[in-house]
């Protein structure tokens, strides 16, 4: 479910597998990592047994040389080589950058810089990816919080594998996930200290568009940049990756099966909306933010209603809340309708249909329950997820213009229903 790798220490372990490509095939699982500064890892530690049992036989460590001093490298092992190609030639002190600072135009621009300073160095990097995929050996590249330099890396590299842009997109903006524990350990590392900026850590998907938007001004496109500026056959490199790190998509799924969340599911529960909402962002779908939803709003709606988990197989494929009321939407009812919330399927790893399937699961538990209709809302202005709803049976009967969850200023939502069979 959760793409991040866990670790006690390494907060930003992540498999780059599973993306699905404009072609409909999709990237092999592992076989390619990023990561956040592997001088964490600690031989004789659980971590470093985890690490180990990935199979990595190439590291790239994207730091500056006085990083890797300070900091430490991943230690040495017989299993894999380690690389160290500083691609950033201009270093820069995100945590005291000025509150004013946005992070969009400013990162974006050091990106630009990076790929223009690094062009050794990122060619290199590309090389031995380019190697590792031929061997058919996993790899890791990592810099220190795993978000620029590794995310300027994975962008390139997801592209020449023919993945959409707001894949790429979201990918990089999944270090949102990791910022808090990001932002813990840089307050640990100096005294107690909240950096200056706001934006440290974080990584709006703004960062990476922009980025790639510039690239695609000054060069054409992200091949024409390999080809230009690395000087590398980028037709040829984007075949090679494409043949050994890309499968297709798979022929068959396991059948999807139910269960009854408990309260120790809710921290997945929360992983999976912040996952499902930066998915739906980077796809200019403004209905979910991260970090709207706590462990202890699942909890609540486990105890006051039902929270049920899809599995494909062994794996989460997502997951939806069950209300037996909601006077905030719909206003005091006599009890006739069951009111599907937080309907959310695992982004790219779901089987294709599984929010329809999801949403068939939630009308037969109303129907088994006597209710006549389910019901749901949706933001006013969302017209995509709208015509999803009505696409399944549902009707709009109205709206509410200043619904309010307690959590934030009142919006307008739209509301559907659908009558269930008697």
């Amino acid at each position: 479910m959760d793409r991040h790798i866990r670790f006690d220490r390494l907060r930003n372990f992540r498999d780059l597998g599973g993306y699905a490509t404009a072609d409909g095939r999709r990237v092999r699982a592992g076989l390619l990592y990023r990561s956040d500064g592997l001088g964490k890892l600690r031989t004789g530690t659980e971590d470093w047994d985890r690490f180990l049992a990935l199979g990595v036989t190439t590291v790239i460590d994207l730091r500056h040389g006085w990083e890797v001093e300070r900091q430490g490298r991943v230690p040495e092992h017989p299993s894999f080589t380690y690389h160290n190609l500083s691609i950033e030639h201009r270093p820069y002190d995100q945590p005291s950058l000025g509150p004013e600072t946005e992070p969009g135009p400013y990162l974006a621009e050091r990106y630009l810089e990076v790929a223009e300073d690094g062009t050794k160095e990122i060619r290199r990097a590309l090389e031995l990816i380019a190697d590792a995929a031929v061997s058919g050996s996993p790899l890791v590249f990592h810099c220190a919080s795993g978000k620029d330099r590794t995310g300027q890396l994975a962008a390139l590299v997801l592209s020449l594998l023919g993945v959409p842009e707001p894949t790429v997109v979201e990918d990089f903006s999944l270090t949102e996930l990791a910022a808090p524990a990001l932002l813990a350990d840089w307050r640990e590392r100096n005294g107690g200290r909240t950096p200056a900026w706001p934006g440290y850590g974080r990584a709006p998907g703004s960062v990476m568009r922009l980025f790639l938007a510039a690239l695609q001004r000054r060069y054409g496109s992200v091949e024409a940049y390999v080809a230009d500026a690395l000087e590398l056959d980028a037709a040829a490199l984007a075949a090679t990756l494409r043949a050994r790190l890309l499968e297709p998509a798979p022929a068959s799924w396991p059948p999807l099966t139910y269960r009854r969340a408990a309260e120790a599911d809710a921290g997945d529960l929360v992983r999976l909306r912040d996952s499902a909402a930066l998915w739906q962002l980077a796809r200019g779908i403004d209905q979910w933010k991260p970090g709207e939803k706590d462990e202890e709003h699942f909890r609540t709606r486990m105890r006051e209603g039902e929270v049920w988990l899809a599995y494909a197989g062994a794996h989460l494929a997502g997951a939806w809340e069950l209300w037996w009321d909601d006077p905030a939407a719909w206003g005091p009812r006599p009890p006739e309708a069951g009111y599907v919330h937080r309907l959310m399927t695992v982004p790219h790893t779901a089987p294709p249909g599984a929010g329809r399937a999801l949403l068939a699961e939630a009308e037969s538990r109303i129907a088994a329950s006597g209710r006549t209709f389910a019901r749901l809302d949706c933001l006013a202005a969302n017209p995509r997820l709208r015509a999803y709803y009505e696409a399944a049976g549902y009707t709009v009967v109205g709206e509410q213009h200043a619904k309010t969850d307690g959590a934030g200023s009142p919006y307008a939502v739209t509301l559907l229903e659908k009558r269930l069979p008697g």
